[in-house]
């Protein structure tokens, strides 16, 4: 599970998401450089088991992509020509299939190509009018299968575009815009596929034109109505309306929308009623927790964009990143398996705070807050700086982790008792 909030006002756009995976699923936050590709150049979109081969575009844009670590797509990202994208999964009736293009792959090869975000919408549209989407979406759950809907935004404009299988509905945004793992167009699209109203009324999935709306159509019920979507896009379309409606937007305001916890704690999480998830023992299939999280401004002068690397929002630090290459080059790359990178040094941490959440976070929230709002005020152009406080970051982890485990006390509720047994698994 996944959310996504945009805002469109009038100095740009923002973006921000919270991606939503299984625990343990190391997310990566990469750098690729723009390319320049020869004719007949083939992209091999890589996971494990087949994979589809597809023509290379003539030339790819330079990019920052947060992507599962198994996974050739991405989850989010911005590239340098201020495009920027993020998906949530869906689902949908259309049966999709077991090998095909996946909605994180639609949106790199976006990021790859396109310098706007119509033009972003374009590559996805004419790339399912090819090739089906499908194949393998899950970390350990390899039967995971679901359709994506997409954020895709410029300094100008953002769009909302939901897909069912090969169909799809886009609508422009104005405003605040959120979404939570549901279809949200009805009938108040700006474009449409010109099969989507045929379907429908040919499988049974609306009477007529008039009872006709994508997401009225092409969502399955059971997850339109149980899934926690609609009450997490509630609590997120109501806090960015009200952060719109008191003045100009910061990072630091719009961060604090994906640490939400509602008015629930973060044993909570599972149920999805809240942004910031955290993986418990409730048996369902959204046993997931938020593993990455992205703010994006997007401005004509060019974009703006800060990562965690990490899971837990609530618990870790946006910091910047900018063009021009990769400023992380001292520290380790995350493996699948625990080691010494940022992202497992923060899944430490997480996991030992969350056994007595209000007593951990408190013994080192404040250092993690001062952290954070001098990692904001870091000009993204100076790659020194930037590095400096990634590393900073990745330092103070270790300390964060001692004093919290020095506080409180682990109790033995069953959420306790799973996130042991997923350290056990895990090594951690």
């Amino acid at each position: 599970m996944c959310d996504t909030l945009v805002l469109v006002d009038a100095g740009g756009v923002w973006l921000a998401k919270n991606s939503d995976r299984e625990p343990d699923e190391v997310q990566l936050l990469e750098h690729h450089a723009a390319g320049l590709h020869p004719g007949d150049t083939r992209l091999q979109l890589a996971h494990p088991g087949p994979g589809l081969d597809l023509p290379q575009a003539g030339a790819s844009h330079e990019m920052w992509v947060s992507r599962p670590r198994w996974m050739w797509g991405c989850e989010m990202g911005v590239n340098a020509r201020g495009v920027a994208v993020a998906n949530e999964a869906v689902f949908v009736r259309p049966a999709l299939a077991d090998r095909g293009i996946t909605g994180m792959d639609l949106q790199r090869l976006a990021l790859a190509r396109a310098s706007s975000a119509a033009e972003a919408l374009a590559v996805i549209v004419e790339m399912l009018a090819v090739y089906p989407q499908g194949g393998r979406m899950g970390y350990r759950d390899r039967s995971m299968r679901y359709s994506s809907s997409f954020i895709l935004a410029d300094a100008r404009e953002a769009w909302v575009l939901e897909t069912a299988g090969a169909l799809w509905a886009a609508r422009r945004v104005t405003g605040a815009y959120t979404l939570s793992n549901v279809l949200t167009i009805e009938d108040d699209f700006d474009q449409i596929h010109p099969q989507a109203y045929a379907t429908a009324r040919a499988r049974g999935w609306c009477r007529g034109a008039a009872d006709f709306g994508f997401a009225r159509s092409f969502a399955r019920p059971f997850y339109r109505v149980m899934s926690g979507g609609q009450r997490r896009r509630a609590c997120t379309l109501r806090g960015l309306t009200r952060l719109a409606s008191a003045g100009p937007l910061d990072p630091a305001a719009l961060a604090g929308l994906l640490r939400d916890h509602g008015d629930a704690g973060p044993e909570d999480g599972l149920r999805m009623h809240m942004p910031c998830a955290h993986a418990s023992w409730l048996p369902t299939r959204a046993s997931g927790q938020t593993t990455a999280s992205m703010l994006a401004r997007l401005e004509p002068d060019g974009p703006r964009m800060w990562f965690t690397g990490s899971s837990s929002p609530c618990l870790a630090v946006f910091k910047p990143v900018g063009f021009g290459g990769d400023p992380r080059a001292a520290l380790p790359v995350a493996g699948d398996a625990p080691d010494d990178s940022l992202w497992w040094r923060h899944e430490r941490l997480h996991r030992v705070t969350l056994q007595d959440y209000a007593a951990r976070r408190a013994a080192f929230a404040g250092e993690r807050a001062a952290l954070e709002a001098r990692a904001l005020a870091v000009d993204a152009s100076d790659a020194a700086a930037v590095a400096a406080i990634w590393a900073e970051h990745h330092a103070a982890i270790p300390g964060w982790t001692a004093a919290a485990r020095a506080t409180g006390r682990p109790g033995w509720r069953p959420f306790h008792r799973y996130w042991a047994r997923k350290a056990r698994a895990a090594g951690v």
